[in-house]
């Protein structure tokens, strides 16, 4: 196991807020879109693009098509895209009746989502302290819902629906990393996502304006790009080190929010987003500790 240097991470840190700010904009041209037209179409346009280009990525590797499909789980991986694309189709729509803000400050669970589900899908030892964390989460998810005060949507709980989604996907990735390359997952979500979307896309197909048609090409591309520099990203760094830097993607999608669609950000989105970010924050922190330990014990001759 080769481990990451100071350069390195700090490398992956950089690429981290840049793919944060990436995927930021995306959440942007994402909600125009779907006001405008609606989520299925603009899901599947986004989806045929990113297939294409995991495709020509597997025409252009060792073995090809062939060797980018063989994997050890394919109902699992069946399963992650479809999740995959019913989660950002469910986010999407949440955009456009919560807002960018309101969205991705409940979100924005999902790390602890996903450290809470370990346990039961991975078998992972999940400790008080973690514990304590989600706790402290899912507080911070109430204060941002505001149940008590009258003003609970339904529309508040789609976020959290895509949190949960989101958490599952990440766990089943982990799952099938067991046996899979990270290039074989790629491909299956691709080709997955976009065949699941794709009846859903043109039962709802809608005549797009010029503009509007180059904001979807700009969708399409940050889409690869992004996808690109996570790879490159998690490539330099461990996870557990710069996985923190990802909720830089809350305060580009905040300015968004404010200056593109006018939408408010009220104070108890700020203090609950707070506590949900330094839960995610400490459980990533205790993840890199946990990491460190097991290396050192492996390293250690005696």
């Amino acid at each position: 196991m080769t481990q990451a240097t100071p350069q390195n991470i700090r490398a992956g840190i950089w690429l981290m807020i840049f793919t944060s700010a990436i995927f930021a904009a995306q959440d942007g041209i994402s909600r125009h879109l779907a006001e405008t037209y609606n989520v299925w179409m603009v899901v599947t346009i986004r989806f045929w693009v990113f297939a294409a280009f995991v495709v020509a990525l597997a025409l252009r590797a060792p073995g090809g098509i062939r060797a980018a499909a063989r994997t050890v789980f394919p109902g699992v991986q069946l399963a992650r895209g479809v999740i995959l694309v019913f989660e950002i189709c469910v986010m999407v729509f949440a955009f456009t009746k919560l807002g960018l803000i309101e969205s991705h400050a409940v979100f924005t669970i999902y790390p602890l989502l996903v450290a809470a589900l370990s346990g039961p899908i991975l078998g992972e030892k999940v400790g008080w302290r973690r514990w304590a964390a989600i706790g402290a989460g899912f507080t911070g998810v109430l204060i941002i819902l505001q149940p008590g005060g009258g003003v609970l949507s339904v529309w508040a709980l789609v976020p959290l629906a895509g949190a949960f989604l989101y958490a599952i996907y990440n766990l089943l990735t982990r799952y099938v990393a067991r046996g899979d390359s990270a290039g074989v997952s790629f491909f299956w979500t691709g080709v997955v996502c976009a065949a699941a979307i794709t009846p859903f896309g043109l039962m709802h197909w809608q005549p797009m304006t010029g503009p509007d048609q180059a904001l979807m090409a700009v969708l399409c591309c940050t889409a690869i790009l992004g996808h690109y520099t996570l790879i490159r990203a998690y490539a330099l760094a461990e996870a557990s080190a710069i996985q923190p830097f990802a909720y830089f993607q809350l305060v580009v999608v905040a300015a968004i929010g404010l200056l593109v669609f006018n939408e408010t950000l009220r104070i108890n989105v700020v203090i609950g987003a707070g506590i949900v970010v330094a839960a995610g924050v400490f459980t990533l922190w205790r993840q890199r500790l946990r990491e460190k330990e097991a290396l050192r014990r492996s390293s250690d001759p005696r």
